[in-house]
């Protein structure tokens, strides 16, 4: 194993030991969504609080906790999404997302005999992600990649909740 494989496996392992915002926020004024994958069992909750929901993307997470259970993949996912995106407007975290989600996709397509999607946002430099980079592994293991979209997936009902809720 490589010395960089080693590293991402300490970085999913820290997050999954001592998850970052774990915990919950009163709703309102947060949202609270539930993520939920019934193949292997993981439960992601997100909470998500922003600044002025009124002002649609441009508004700001001022806050996001998650708790939940599952496996060290969808648990330490969880975390770096927190901690990644806390102070960022909601088109900024909507990238970020899209960009993990594509992360997370390259190797789904080349399995379907697609094309893979284009990297962006940086994706191809492993710094620019932090420690999402971490999860890149998870590509070779396709059956994981659900575990590590989980929390992402739910991120995006609680973003789509919190700015309907203003409109």
């Amino acid at each position: 194993m490589s010395d960089l494989e080693d590293l991402y496996r300490e970085i999913i392992l820290d997050h999954y030991r001592s998850p970052r915002n774990r915990g919950e926020l009163d709703v309102p004024p947060a949202v609270r969504t539930e993520g939920f994958n019934p193949l292997c069992g993981d439960e992601i909750v997100v909470y998500l609080q922003l600044d002025d929901p009124a002002k649609g993307d441009d508004a700001t997470v001022t806050d996001v906790t998650i708790t939940g259970q599952g496996c060290s993949i969808s648990q330490s996912s969880a975390s770096m999404m927190s901690a990644a995106i806390k102070g960022r407007t909601v088109s900024e975290v909507r990238e970020i997302s899209g960009s993990f989600k594509s992360m997370m996709s390259v190797h789904e397509g080349s399995l379907e005999g697609g094309e893979p999607p284009q990297e962006d946002s940086g994706l191809s430099d492993p710094e620019a992600l932090g420690d999402l980079a971490a999860l890149r592994g998870v590509v070779k293991f396709p059956v994981r990649i659900k575990c590590a979209t989980l929390a992402w997936n739910t991120l995006a009902e609680a973003l789509s909740e919190a700015t309907a809720a203003a409109g």
